[in-house]
């Protein structure tokens, strides 16, 4: 059961993919903003050919907890998502996950060209395995 992690940004989009059991998120893919349907294309073709069965996206809420306006452009793109899969979507909370990739990657010390790129894929990452933790921890005896 492979699940699909995104990070949705207004510029660039981070993809991390599970492993086939559902246990290690990974970096995957970034996808740079052009066209939104260009966007969902290269979603669903990632979706197709990596056999993907659950998609988690990280959902920004303020430190309050509260949905602002990044998190309602998040919910309008995944309900335009939707309409191309029938894959099952959950949200996660990502509130600080960017600024854990950052710091990993300041610890990795990347080259400057890369680093963004790779924060919102490392973030994605961080979205996906909270996710498959989680759901881990629920099904442990």
């Amino acid at each position: 059961m492979r699940s699909l992690g995104l990070d949705i940004g207004d510029k660039r989009i981070g993809v991390a993919l599970s492993d086939p059991d559902s246990i290690l998120a990974s970096p995957f893919a970034i996808i740079d903003r052009s066209d939104e349907s260009r966007d969902i294309k290269a979603i669903t073709d990632i979706i197709s050919r990596q056999q993907v069965t659950r998609i988690v996206v990280g959902l920004p809420r303020s430190m309050n907890g509260s949905l602002g306006e990044q998190a309602e452009k998040v919910k309008a793109f995944i309900q335009k998502l939707c309409e191309h899969t029938k894959i099952p979507v959950e949200y996660r909370d990502e509130r600080l996950t960017t600024v854990m990739a950052e710091r990993l990657r300041r610890a990795a010390e990347s080259k400057k060209a890369r680093r963004k790129a790779r924060d919102d894929a490392q973030a994605a990452a961080l979205i996906l395995q909270g996710y498959l933790d989680e759901g881990r921890e629920l099904r442990l005896p």
